[in-house]
C-alpha cells in the first residue's frame, strides 16, 4: 500500500485514530464511515506508519455541493462530497413526478429542492408528506432525495430519532423519518426545536457529547393524516402535504429518476427561485406552506376543550343568529358545568382563546347575555346584561356563514325554531 493510500484511509483527528471503512447496509447500499482505529492496529497491520498520516486539529461540519472542501483550516469536514455533476438533459420523469408530490405548490417544491442543493445551511420548515392510501411515492420521494445527496442523507425510524445517541443523524443535511408516529409531546417538541435550533449537542456511545452547528432538515412520511405528530394551532414550522395516489405502479420508476438527477441539478442551477426567504425564519411564510392537509391535522389535535368551547360558541352564534357574541370567565363556566370540563382554570380558557386569536378586552364592560324566554311554542330571544372583561367571538372566528332572511332580519318564531335544529347540520365541521 503505497503513502497515498495510507493517507486516504487513515488520519488523526484530535487525538482520536480513525479508518475510513466501507460499511454494507441492509439496503444492499455501501457507506462510507470514519471509524475509530487504534494506533496498535494500524502498527499491527503496517508497521510504524503513524508519523506518516495526516493529523487535523479535530472535526467541523460545512455543507457545500459546490465547492467542496474536505479539509478547512487544520478541520477535518464531516460533511460528505457531493458526488453528482449537472449536465444538460431530459427531466420529463422527474418533473412528472414532483408535480404529484407538490401539485398546486409546484414552485415551492422546487424552490425547497434548490435551497436544498444550493444554499444548504438555510432553515426550511418541517415537510411532511402523508396519506392514508398505498402507492402514493411518499417513499419513493425519500429514495430520490436518498439518491441525490447519498451520505448526507439518513432515513430513520422513529425510535432512532427518539434516541439520545444522534451521532448518526446530526451531521446530516436531511433527516427522512418513514412511517412518522412521534405522539408524544416530548418528541413533537424536540422535533420542532431542532427545526430551528442554529447548535445542536451530538452525543455517542461511550464519548462526550459536544456541540455542533446543526443545519438538518426534516422530512417525514406517514399514513397517518391526523396525529402522526403533536401540532399546535399556531405553528408554523410544519409543511404538510396530502399526496393521491400515482396513476401507475412502477416499480423500476425510482431508476428512472435516478437516471435524470444531473439534468435536474443543472435545471435547479439555472432556474429562477420563486420566494425570497424574507419574512420567515424558514424560508418560506406561513401563508405561502399552508395546506389543507396542515389544518387538518391542527384540528385533530386540538384539546377536549377548545373542541367542546367551539361547539358551545358556535352554537350560540347559529341558533341566535348573531354576528358576535360576548362571554366572560364566568359565561366559559357556567357553559361548561354540566360536562367533565367543569373545573377547567381560566389560564385553560385563555390559551384557548388566544389559538383563536381573540384576546380579553383591556377594561371591564357592559355586554348581552342571550337566552330563550317563554314556554310551550312561544320563545323569544331575550337577554340580559352583564359586566365584566369579555372575549368577543364573531363568526369569522369559527367560519360561520350568516343565515339571513331576505329582509336581513327573523322574527323570534324563525329564531326558536332554528334552536331545535340538529347542530351538526349547522356547522361546517
Amino acid at each position: 500500500m503505497s503513502k497515498d493510500n495510507f493517507e486516504k484511509i487513515y488520519a488523526r483527528i484530535g487525538t482520536v485514530y480513525y479508518k475510513r471503512v466501507v460499511k454494507p447496509l441492509q439496503s444492499k447500499d455501501l457507506l462510507e464511515v470514519l471509524q475509530e482505529w487504534s494506533k496498535e492496529a494500524i502498527k499491527e497491520d503496517h508497521g510504524n506508519i503513524l508519523q506518516k498520516l495526516p493529523k487535523y486539529d479535530g472535526f467541523c461540519c460545512v455543507p457545500n455541493h459546490i465547492n467542496f472542501e474536505q479539509v478547512i483550516g487544520n478541520f477535518y469536514n464531516e460533511y460528505e462530497p457531493f458526488l453528482h455533476k449537472p449536465a444538460p438533459g431530459t427531466i420529463e420523469n422527474t418533473m412528472q413526478f414532483l408535480k404529484h408530490i407538490f401539485n398546486e405548490q409546484i414552485e415551492l417544491g422546487l424552490d425547497y429542492l434548490t435551497l436544498l442543493y444550493l444554499k444548504p445551511t438555510v432553515k426550511l420548515p418541517i415537510l411532511a408528506l402523508v396519506s392514508e392510501e398505498r402507492n402514493t411515492g411518499k417513499t419513493t420521494f425519500l429514495k430520490l432525495l436518498k439518491a441525490i445527496f447519498t451520505n448526507n442523507m439518513t432515513i430513520n425510524t422513529n425510535e432512532d430519532f427518539k434516541s439520545n445517541f444522534n451521532a448518526h443523524w446530526a451531521t446530516k443535511l436531511i433527516i427522512g423519518v418513514d412511517e412518522t408516529l412521534l405522539e408524544k409531546k416530548e418528541d413533537s417538541e424536540r422535533l420542532k426545536n431542532l427545526a430551528t435550533a442554529p447548535f445542536f449537542q451530538l452525543e455517542a456511545k461511550g464519548k462526550n457529547r459536544r456541540e455542533i452547528e446543526f443545519f438538518g432538515k426534516f422530512v417525514l412520511c406517514s399514513n397517518n393524516e391526523e396525529n402522526f405528530v403533536i401540532v399546535e394551532p399556531k405553528e408554523t414550522r410544519y409543511w404538510v402535504r396530502k399526496i393521491p395516489t400515482l396513476p401507475t405502479d412502477n416499480e423500476h420508476f425510482i431508476d428512472l429518476l435516478i437516471a435524470e438527477i444531473p439534468a435536474l441539478l443543472d435545471y435547479l442551477q439555472k432556474r429562477k427561485m420563486t420566494t425570497t426567504g424574507v419574512g420567515s425564519r424558514m424560508w418560506f411564510t406561513p401563508a405561502q406552506i399552508k395546506t389543507e392537509a396542515l389544518e387538518k391535522l391542527k384540528k385533530a389535535n386540538r384539546s377536549s376543550l377548545e373542541r367542546v368551547l367551539e361547539t358551545e360558541i358556535s352554537e350560540m352564534l347559529l341558533t341566535f343568529n348573531l354576528d358576535a357574541i360576548r362571554l366572560s370567565y364566568n359565561d366559559f363556566k357556567e357553559l361548561l358545568k354540566n360536562s367533565n370540563l367543569r373545573n377547567v382554570s381560566s389560564n385553560q380558557i385563555k390559551k384557548v382563546c388566544d389559538n383563536w386569536g381573540v384576546e380579553i378586552s383591556e377594561n371591564t364592560t357592559t355586554y348581552k347575555k342571550y337566552f330563550w324566554s317563554g314556554n310551550g311554542d312561544n320563545f323569544v330571544l331575550d337577554y340580559s346584561t352583564g359586566k365584566a372583561r369579555v372575549f368577543e367571538f364573531s363568526r369569522e372566528v369559527f367560519n360561520l356563514k350568516l343565515a339571513k332572511s331576505e329582509n336581513n332580519e327573523k322574527t323570534a318564531e324563525q329564531l326558536a325554531n332554528e334552536a331545535f335544529e340538529p347542530i351538526e347540520e349547522k356547522l361546517p365541521f
